[in-house]
């Protein structure tokens, strides 16, 4: 699948609880509500922090990205493509994924929301 101008997609229903997931939404975003494990860059920081996406994507894997909806997460995948890495847009973002049941937990654990 594809978003936009060639963005390769996932859908939520593809990703198992092993897939890399790092979350470009707000910190106010983050800390409502968010998918367990995932590495939480927000886009505004994203290319100063780059580098700790780097050290912690799995070698050789690919990097799943997701905001609330897919339209941020959908140009830092761009960005990564650019760079070389296989990265692809969460396709329906946050929203998709808590209304697939997916758990979403808030900054200290507990159930969260998405905002």
């Amino acid at each position: 699948m594809v978003f936009g101008s060639g963005v390769p997609t996932v859908g939520v229903d593809a990703l198992s609880a092993d897939d890399f997931l790092v979350d470009v939404r707000e910190d106010d975003e983050w800390q409502a509500g968010h998918a367990e494990g995932a590495l939480h860059i927000p886009m505004s920081e994203f290319v100063a922090r780059f580098g700790e996406l780097t050290e912690k994507a799995p070698e050789g894997g690919r990097i799943n990205v997701i905001c609330r909806s897919g339209g941020r997460s959908a140009q830092v995948t761009a960005y990564l493509v650019q760079q070389g890495l296989d990265a692809a847009n969460v396709e329906g973002g946050m929203q998709v994924w808590e209304a697939a049941g997916r758990p979403v937990v808030d900054a200290v654990g507990a159930p969260g929301a998405v905002i």
